[in-house]
């Protein structure tokens, strides 16, 4: 392994988390903050929930009253005023219920000169959530959605209809009161009503639309939550104040301007990347062995946020797939690394971040007695970047922004 490539993988991946952390982000949306005279109730939830909790905690000085709802091993530390709940990602559990019904019973009989101070970030549409049919069922559906392919807006199309706090409810829920809502975004183009299943957004998606997914994928449904595919979400809400911070863009951008740093000559070729990870792996791949004659130090970049389609019962994440992909393509070539990492340090259900391949990944995965073709059709990436070293491990980071991959090639190595 070239340890001058890795190296600089690392310092582009933490140059962009940090321009991505929520902290100042949260404190420049509350400088319009002045609240209605009542009381201030903090509701947070997703995987940065804590961080921007805490930011905002230290902004207004203190709260009424407040909860967090976050990832396991996501809580950093206490909060005064707020109770911390840890829950489950990407499938909800019994935690995220209890968390959640919590937060309806703080914002329940607020007055309309009360403020609900409402964070919100990616993971929230599995972190907060009461569900209108059983857990089971819930955890069951989400389950084939997770394994069928289906992007992050289908998805979300499903799980606002068979929830009391998605899709504008829990907006509805806090009325009178009005809710001051901070978005950091984490879906490609920033949908409000799609970011955590928009639950203090009204729902821009149809019933129509959430059949077609279901038809689309052959989702297996029992007739009550049928039944619920059919009610109409909240279309109009008066009672919300909203302000978008952080994105993908951020991510990028952050990341470019730490390869011009290195020398490294950058290209964006996009911030909405969304496909196959296996797919955006290999034309990464393919993108540095068609430049590498070329001589000269660049790297191309691209965010969003792609899918896996699960084949398998091996470990991985989507962009440890992404990486592992490309190493076919940059077998044997001379200064050319591939990475991808999500921005709030965890890729599916694993300890890592993402994922690093370079020119020799795929002989020392051909010593180990194994091929990328395999380890794939597995869903194995984890392990295979275990024994290859090119595992990427952040620990949590404390904001939630989508991913970002790098194709790096320096010649001179």
């Amino acid at each position: 392994m070239d340890r001058q490539l890795r190296e600089d993988a690392e310092k582009i991946i933490h140059a962009s988390i940090q321009a991505v952390m929520p902290d100042r982000a949260v404190e420049k949306a509350l400088k319009d903050y002045r609240g209605n005279g009542g009381r201030t109730i903090l509701v947070a939830a997703g995987k940065a929930a804590w961080q921007m909790a805490s930011a905002a905690v230290k902004e207004l000085g203190s709260v009424e009253e407040g909860i967090v709802v976050t990832k396991y091993d996501h809580v950093m530390g206490e909060i005064p005023g707020v109770v911390c709940f840890e829950a489950g990602h990407p499938v909800p559990d019994e935690n995220s219920f209890a968390a959640t019904r919590r937060a309806l019973e703080m914002v329940s009989g607020l007055k309309k000169e009360d403020t609900v101070l409402f964070l919100l970030s990616g993971g929230g549409s599995a972190l907060f959530e009461e569900p209108l049919l059983s857990g089971a069922e819930l955890q069951e559906i989400t389950a084939q959605l997770l394994s069928c392919g289906a992007d992050i807006v289908e998805m979300n199309t499903i799980r606002k209809r068979l929830s009391k706090v998605k899709g504008g409810r829990f907006a509805k829920a806090c009325a009178p009161a009005c809710v001051y809502s901070i978005v950091l975004s984490d879906i490609l183009g920033d949908p409000l009503d799609m970011i955590a299943s928009g639950p203090a957004c009204p729902d821009s998606s149809t019933c129509s639309q959430a059949l077609e997914i279901v038809q689309k994928y052959n989702l297996k449904l029992s007739e009550h939550a049928m039944e619920l595919i059919g009610r109409e979400t909240p279309k109009d809400l008066d009672n919300v104040i909203t302000r978008i911070t952080g994105s993908v863009r951020e991510l990028c951008a952050a990341a470019a301007a730490k390869c011009t740093e290195l020398g490294y000559e950058p290209y964006l070729l996009t911030d909405r990347l969304s496909c196959e990870a296996r797919h955006a792996g290999s034309f990464l791949g393919s993108i540095l062995k068609t430049h590498a004659a070329e001589g000269k130090k660049m790297a191309w970049i691209a965010g969003g946020e792609t899918v896996v389609r699960l084949s398998g019962k091996g470990l991985g994440g989507r962009n440890q797939e992404l990486a592992l992909a490309a190493a076919p393509k940059i077998a044997g070539l001379k200064g050319a690394a591939v990475f991808s990492v999500g921005s709030d340090g965890t890729d599916g259900p694993t300890d890592a971040a993402g994922g690093y391949v370079d020119s020799g990944t795929v002989d020392r995965l051909r010593a180990e007695n194994l091929t990328v073709s395999g380890v794939l059709a597995e869903n194995d990436a984890y392990h295979a970047l275990e024994k290859t070293c090119g595992l990427i491990h952040t620990g949590p980071t404390g904001t939630n922004v989508n991913d970002v991959a790098v194709a790096m090639l320096w010649p001179e190595l």
